[in-house]
């Protein structure tokens, strides 16, 4: 049997507790062997709104996910120079004996048109989408449903700068490297 991968790729700046939510949602309801985050070097459709460094934002999900089996980080993208397209990711990962499923949210997934060689995305690896209360995947992918979390990554990064806690929203580990590195702070 191939190796069921799934590809879940973010800016995850921070990485918080909704994205891990997601990622073992769908190891589990799809009986994945592991699930990659994949964390975007160069996102090209958030180039003005990303906060951390590339290095800062692997080190956070790196510590977020110390203990979650079948769960893994990347550094793909961190270490290709250049835009961060889905398209060479997956073609990085692809193999004989490996199956990809990318996994997205049902937000991504509406503008999956607008990405980089789409049509090669959605023929490279199984779309799934994770929708929140079980609402908004389109018709003709695999669904995954997960908790309602309205957590954001832009809220977090304000709660922050602001001194207020962010502790379980953050996984512990992707806290103390926020406050190890002093990210998100305005001094």
């Amino acid at each position: 049997m191939p190796e069921r991968v799934g590809v879940y790729g973010g800016t995850f700046d921070p990485i918080h507790i909704a994205h891990l939510v997601a990622a073992l949602s769908a190891r589990h309801a799809l009986g994945l062997d592991r699930v990659l985050l994949v964390v975007a070097g160069d996102p090209w459709q958030k180039r003005d709104t990303v906060v951390a460094s590339a290095p800062d934002r692997l080190a956070m999900a790196r510590a977020a996910v110390e203990g979650l089996d079948g769960i893994e980080v990347s550094e793909l993208e961190v270490e290709r120079p250049g835009p961060a397209y889905t398209i060479d990711t997956l073609r990085a990962l692809e193999g004989a004996h490996r199956e990809l499923f990318l996994i997205v949210g049902s937000d991504v997934a509406a503008g999956l048109d607008g990405w980089h060689r789409a049509d090669e995305v959605r023929a490279a690896a199984t779309l799934v989408v994770v929708t929140r209360d079980g609402g908004g995947a389109p018709p003709g992918v695999c669904c995954v449903s997960m908790p309602r979390l309205d957590v954001a990554s832009h809220d977090l990064r304000a709660r922050e700068a602001r001194g207020e806690p962010i502790d379980v929203l953050v996984p512990p580990g992707a806290v103390r490297v926020i406050r190890e590195r002093r990210l998100y702070t305005r001094s």
